[in-house]
């Protein structure tokens, strides 16, 4: 029996390099986060086996892999079959794209692509939403092969001109101080650095100088409006169907009425590096510095101008989180209420342990709590599909470790309600729901499904709520 192939192959071939040569498109494995595991063909990674599977070459793709695994929150699953050992990838609550490895030869042999199980565009929605405040993590390495034109343009073009907004807000701060050797004065000469440097080594005609300059400033200008121009051509390409590259392009010509004075240049790589080099202090310049790297290397912009794009990858659990606080502010705002979030340390408690093998888990830390008066609402966002599945299969067809999981939700969240002492507490988990499945809960009630805990004179209201994974109202 044939092995089948659970792996895109994209049927475009590349120019070749040599007349009688063609190079083919390496695979492009895909997943969906939450997902099955996808099954690794060895024969694209190892030698072929005697009886078939990897024969030893396992454990070296493993090893070879292990950091590209792990930033990207896959697990590696080994087990037997009837041709040898079969090795698959299970994704986690990550979304993002990574190459990997040749077992044999260390060689980047493919891409494993792990897409949002809510789409692109929900996904798109909630960036949008919450202000990009959860970016994507580049990671360093060589690029995924065949994810350039799998994944939208947004996903790189949204934190590149965030990060380019960030550099210019850092260069209108005010004049940068520079300190060089001159021959002739300018500024203020540093005589203590004269008289101990220049005129001990006899080098009389060398003054040591400090000045404002805003001379870089002008040039980096040019730099970021030729990056932000190339930006906006890719997300031009996208943007008839794509509502986030649309929202974007707005966002590209924001930034361009601010540099309408300088003209575009197109930075060199060497001299990135050295700007880099000599601002090492300012967080906000190193990463647009790095952004426009980016562009100048064309480095998977997405949305069909490359095959392969960078390696990327992103916690859609942590953006579930931002979405959620994001709209429990607006609602608390509305009804006169006060937030302590976790994500800044403001709902910490420590946990004081007697015996120190569990000092591990030393703290319990609520995501969001909401304060009313004399009312308390602890609220805990968990990306997961429990409240849906709860109601579209009934408890009894819960899988056990769907149970298990949702037991622990349901637990924690108690846990947080016991820290606080109010005459009214509330405990809700939040899960995302498609926007479809959202509906129909809604229009039968049961988008928020209810249990009240008396314990002598205490009462907890526990809630288990649904919320659309990004409203569609961009």
């Amino acid at each position: 029996m044939a092995r089948q192939r659970s792996y895109r192959v994209h049927p475009q071939r590349m120019a070749p390099r040599h007349p009688g040569t063609t190079l083919v498109q390496k695979p492009l494995f895909r997943a969906t986060d939450h997902g099955r595991g996808v099954v690794l063909d060895p024969d694209v990674f190892a030698p072929s086996q005697r009886g078939g599977g990897w024969g030893p070459f396992a454990e070296s793709f493993l090893r070879l892999n292990e950091k590209a695994l792990a930033r990207l929150g896959v697990s590696a699953e080994v087990s037997s079959s009837e041709n040898g050992v079969r090795l698959s990838l299970v994704p986690g609550s990550c979304a993002g794209a990574i190459p990997l490895r040749s077992a044999q030869t260390g060689h980047v042999s493919a891409g494993f692509l792990v897409e949002p199980r809510f789409g692109w565009a929900g996904v798109g929605r909630v960036l949008t939403q919450i202000g990009w405040q959860v970016q994507p993590s580049f990671l360093e390495g060589p690029l995924v092969p065949g994810s350039g034109r799998e994944v939208p343009p947004w996903v790189l073009a949204g934190p590149v001109l965030a990060r380019l907004s960030e550099l210019l807000r850092a260069l209108r701060r005010g004049y940068r101080v520079e300190e060089q050797e001159l021959r002739h004065p300018r500024g203020r000469i540093i005589w203590s650095k004269y008289l101990h440097g220049s005129l001990v080594r006899g080098n009389w005609e060398r003054l040591p100088c400090r000045f404002p300059d805003l001379a870089n400033d002008t040039k980096l200008r040019r730099m970021v409006r030729w990056a932000v121009e190339r930006v906006r051509q890719s997300l031009l390409m996208a943007s008839e169907a794509d509502a986030v590259a649309r929202l974007l392009l707005a966002a590209a010509d924001s930034v361009l009425t601010h540099l309408r004075d300088v003209v575009p240049l197109m930075p060199n790589r060497v001299e990135l590096s050295r700007l880099t080099d000599n601002r090492v202090t300012d967080i906000f310049l190193r990463n647009g510095l790095e952004a426009l790297g980016w562009v100048v290397d064309e480095r998977g912009l997405g949305g069909g101008r490359e095959m392969d794009g960078l390696a990327w990858s992103m916690r859609l659990d942590q953006l579930w989180e931002s979405y959620v606080e994001a709209v429990v502010r607006r609602e608390a705002a509305a009804t006169g209420g006060s937030i302590k979030v976790g994500r800044k340390r403001e709902t910490v408690f420590p946990l004081d342990w007697s015996d120190p093998s569990h000092r591990s888990m030393g703290q319990l830390i609520p995501d969001i709590v909401v304060f009313r008066g004399n009312s308390v609402h602890i609220i805990d966002a968990k990306y997961k599909a429990h409240l849906a599945e709860l109601d579209d299969q009934g408890w009894h067809r819960f899988t056990t470790d769907a149970r298990e999981a949702h037991r622990a939700d349901v637990h924690q969240v108690l846990a947080y309600a016991s820290l606080y002492a109010a005459d009214e507490i509330r405990a809700t988990l939040v899960y995302p729901l498609r926007q479809e499945t959202y509906e129909a809960l809604k229009s039968r009630g049961r988008d928020v499904s209810v249990a009240n805990l008396l314990h002598g004179a205490r009462q907890v209201r526990l809630e288990l709520r649904g919320m659309p994974f990004g409203q569609r109202s961009i």
